[in-house]
C-alpha cells in the first residue's frame, strides 16, 4: 500500500514538474499562440504498469523533455482507481470527456498526437517498446510532415 502511494505521489510530482497541462482548451490555447502540437496521454497512475514505465523511461527522459519543451504542449488525462487518489468530479469529467473522443476502446496508457484544433496526427497504443530517443525521431517526423 505504501509503495501504491509512494509511487502515485512520484508520478504526479513528475507530471507537475514536466508541465503537464490537465485542461483541455488550455492546451489548446496554448498550442495555438506558441505553434506546438499536443501530446495528449492517458494513464491510470496508480495502477497502470506500462503508464508508469512510459513516464519513468520515455516522457522524463532527457531527449523528450528537450524536444517538448520547444515543440509539444503535454496533456495528461489521468484515470486513477484508488478512492484516495480519485480526481476532482470536474476533472474526470474532463477526462472522460477526452476518452469519449480519443479514447473509447479504453487503452491505457494511449499517446495521441494533436493539431492545435483537436485532429488526430499519430496514436500509440500501450509503451511503444522504443526508447525516448526512437519516439522523439518519430514525433519529429509526424510534426515535420506537417509543415
Amino acid at each position: 500500500m505504501k509503495t501504491g502511494l509512494v509511487l502515485l505521489l512520484c508520478y504526479l510530482m513528475v507530471a507537475a514538474s514536466a508541465g503537464w497541462e490537465t485542461d483541455f482548451e488550455k492546451a489548446k490555447q496554448l498550442a495555438e499562440k506558441e505553434h506546438k502540437l499536443i501530446l495528449l496521454n492517458f494513464s491510470g497512475s496508480d495502477w497502470c504498469g506500462p503508464c508508469i514505465r512510459m513516464h519513468d523511461e520515455i516522457f522524463e527522459n532527457e531527449a523528450f523533455k528537450s524536444y517538448s519543451k520547444d515543440h509539444l504542449v503535454l496533456l495528461n488525462a489521468d484515470f486513477p482507481r484508488l478512492k484516495k487518489n480519485q480526481l476532482s468530479r470536474e476533472q474526470q469529467k474532463h477526462n472522460d470527456a477526452l476518452a469519449d473522443r480519443y479514447n473509447a476502446k479504453g487503452i491505457f496508457p494511449l499517446t495521441v498526437l494533436l493539431t492545435t484544433d483537436g485532429n488526430v496526427l499519430k496514436v500509440w497504443e500501450g509503451h511503444p517498446g522504443i526508447r525516448a530517443d526512437e519516439f522523439v525521431s518519430q514525433l519529429k517526423t509526424v510534426n515535420n510532415a506537417g509543415r
